[in-house]
């Protein structure tokens, strides 16, 4: 897997794409806008490529919901975790909180913020709503944190195309 030390980090350099939890066990696919909801109000672990356009995986990787980030069977291979929201804040202060030292220069559309000048190579994967509505392709990169907002909810990291500083919300 290929990696890139910042700091005293070392990240990921391709979006996470795995269908099985750190011990085999699957993480279903939830294709419908039904099948999303659906596992989000059952608290079930689900995954999707965006648009359920497997070319989509290829490119961004999968889009997971809160329940598989949060299941206790491990989202991450072994010997990776998913970043807290302080692992988060630990990467941004190395470039005092400007997110374009992290966004891939190959994808997003505003290219005037994009330098990738750390190797991180984030990319606007866009997500999908707890609804099952996909959005902002293109536009945004959406990167989970295990730290928990409320029960449903985990703190995200929001990279846009014209931001040059990083957003810390919630979602699920």
């Amino acid at each position: 897997m290929e990696e890139v030390k910042i700091g005293n980090q070392t990240w990921m350099v391709k979006n996470l794409d795995v269908d099985t939890f750190r011990n085999g066990d699957p993480i279903p696919e939830a294709r419908t806008e039904e099948e999303w909801e659906s596992s989000g109000l059952n608290g079930e672990p689900a995954w999707c490529y965006y648009d359920n356009d497997p070319a989509n995986g290829e490119k961004y990787g999968k889009l997971y919901n809160w329940h598989a980030v949060n299941d206790s069977r491990g989202l991450v291979p072994e010997g990776w975790k998913v970043p807290t929201d302080e692992d988060w804040k630990e990467l941004l202060e190395s470039f005092d909180w400007k997110s374009f030292p992290l966004k891939s220069n190959e994808i997003w559309e505003n290219t005037e913020f994009d330098s990738n000048e750390s190797g991180f190579s984030a990319l606007p994967s866009g997500k999908r709503d707890i609804g099952g509505d996909f959005e902002l392709l293109n536009e945004y990169g959406y990167f989970w944190s295990e730290t928990e907002y409320t029960d449903d909810f985990s703190w995200c990291l929001y990279l846009g195309p014209d931001e040059d500083e990083a957003i810390f919300d919630y979602d699920s």
